[in-house]
């Protein structure tokens, strides 16, 4: 009986064709990434200048023995958890209130997309013009007699926190909104018709469906401030208030000319975005299937 039973079931065959269209992308995998990283892990467990001594934990131990660089780590989540939270909450309302088309959309759509398409360096020079003593913005405030002295937004953890905001809102705002916008309104109307007010049909029906979008936004969007270089260089103190985990892996590799240490700083920063977004997706597990749970005993 047994035997009749594994005797029909079928096997799995190889599929040149399958193998063929996915080895190019593989092998793009392997160049691009594994490499790279197994030479840089390698890398960052040698010592001398190049990376030529033997095989040590040295360079990580000087890190987290380091109290300056230690802090570093600090430093660059007061920079990137804000401005990440704050970009996912104003993006949200945003998304629901827009999810249906309003008026003047693709304007809007245009502005948004505008400062992506800048890139970090020219927001942050633009900034500088603006934002900075002598720029526009206290200009007009000083004119109109609002201000007396000049109000300082760059050179600071301020001016770091408006960049990568200009630059990241409208990604993480353009990714939750084609999310909402993919939901059927059937559902939004079937929960109205069930006796649903608004707030109980975004909480418990369009919310738990955007989670997904929502919660790869903040990991993306994170990922991007948790490694800033450019915005806390050229409107951040990167010296004092915003010298982030990158600046200190750069210093390490080219101000101090040891590489290594500066690939185990960035191999640090990296570890600490991975535990960041599987604690994210996790999260966005947890909540999902609460939200779910709780819908479905009518509570």
């Amino acid at each position: 009986m047994l035997k009749s039973m594994l005797g029909n079931t079928p096997r799995r065959r190889f599929d040149k064709e399958i193998f063929f269209l996915s080895l190019p992308a593989f092998i793009a995998v392997i160049v691009l990434f594994v490499y790279p990283f197994v030479f840089g892990l390698d890398l960052s467990l040698r010592t001398g200048a190049r990376g030529e001594g033997d095989w040590t934990l040295n360079n990580y131990s000087q890190f987290f023995n380091d109290a300056r660089q230690v802090d570093t780590i600090g430093t660059t989540f007061q920079v990137a958890l804000p401005v990440t939270l704050f970009s996912v909450a104003l993006s949200v309302p945003l998304a629901y209130f827009m999810r249906r088309g309003i008026k003047f959309e693709r304007l809007i759509t245009i502005i948004l997309i505008l400062p992506i398409t800048l890139g970090t360096v020219m927001v942050a020079q633009a900034m500088l013009s603006y934002f900075g003593p002598r720029g526009w913005f206290n200009l007009v405030l000083q004119t109109a007699g609002l201000e007396s002295d000049p109000i300082r937004l760059t050179r600071n953890w301020i001016g770091v926190e408006i960049a990568l905001f200009i630059n990241g809102f409208p990604f993480v705002f353009l990714m939750i909104l084609g999310y909402m916008s993919g939901i059927s309104p059937d559902l939004e109307r079937a929960s109205r018709m069930l006796g649903a007010s608004r707030w109980q049909t975004f909480w418990r029906v369009l919310f738990p469906l955007t989670l997904p979008g929502i919660a790869i936004a903040f990991c993306l969007n994170f990922v991007a401030n948790f490694s800033v270089f450019p915005s806390a260089n050229l409107v951040g103190e990167p010296s004092a208030a915003t010298r982030v985990i990158s600046i200190a892996a750069y210093q390490a590799a080219y101000d101090q000319n040891n590489r290594p240490l500066g690939i185990a700083i960035a191999l640090v920063m990296g570890v600490i975005e991975l535990a960041i977004i599987a604690f994210v997706l996790w999260l966005r597990g947890r909540m999902a299937r609460g939200a779910t749970m709780g819908g479905g005993k009518g509570a």
